[in-house]
């Protein structure tokens, strides 16, 4: 699928989330996200939010957790249900055309899970789109304590290990703040993204 001729749009609502539109807004900076009624949004925040990998922060208890090995650790095992974990909120904008789409990015080897095991249970995890050197994050879940954020730090290393140069969480919340997330202006996210985009980063 390219990245080329993307039209930024707003309230936009395809016949289905096409992958290859999907894709396209990634490679400028924009993400789809959903309504109750179902409408797709396109999004491009700005200011930006990401996760400069040096400022992660891990508190005392979350290393405890990591150092006790709690969970087991796995990628891409069980992209779905990872997803269909991230939807059960009150809130959410991933429907089941989400998850059909992103599910099929994931057969094309651009979208991926972290996930944290527990006694053979998926008790916690992430997930997100990467191209190029780039990686945006879209939601994560948990279901036991640390779970999500023990995702996270896997997730962090291993993009550190692979060479990404950019990890997008597109907004900011509390939450993730606590983590080490920060913002910037969407003109040096759109930069960074076009530098990042260059390499051919591997999973």
């Amino acid at each position: 699928m390219g990245t080329e001729k993307y039209e930024t749009r707003r309230h936009v609502v395809p016949e289905a989330l096409d992958p290859e539109l999907v894709v396209q807004a990634y490679a400028q900076g924009i993400f789809p996200m959903a309504d109750e009624q179902g409408k797709v949004d396109w999004y491009a925040p700005d200011p930006r939010a990401i996760l400069e990998h040096q400022n992660l922060h891990i508190s005392r208890s979350l290393r405890a957790t990591i150092r006790k090995r709690i969970y087991t650790i796995r990628t891409d095992s069980a992209f779905e249900e990872v997803m269909r974990g991230c939807a059960q909120r009150e809130e959410t904008w991933i429907n089941e055309e989400f998850i059909k789409t992103y599910t099929y990015l994931h057969r094309c080897g651009l979208a991926h899970s972290v996930e944290a095991w527990q006694d053979g249970r998926l008790v916690g995890g992430l997930y997100g789109v990467a191209l190029g050197g780039a990686f945006m994050g879209e939601s994560m879940f948990s279901r036991a304590r640390d779970a999500s954020k023990v995702c996270l730090v896997a997730l962090t290393q291993h993009l550190q290990r692979h060479g990404y140069i950019l990890h997008d969480t597109q907004f900011t919340t509390p939450h993730l703040i606590t983590l080490g997330v920060t913002e910037i202006p969407r003109r040096e996210y759109e930069r960074r993204l076009r530098q990042a985009l260059q390499l051919r980063c591997g999973w």
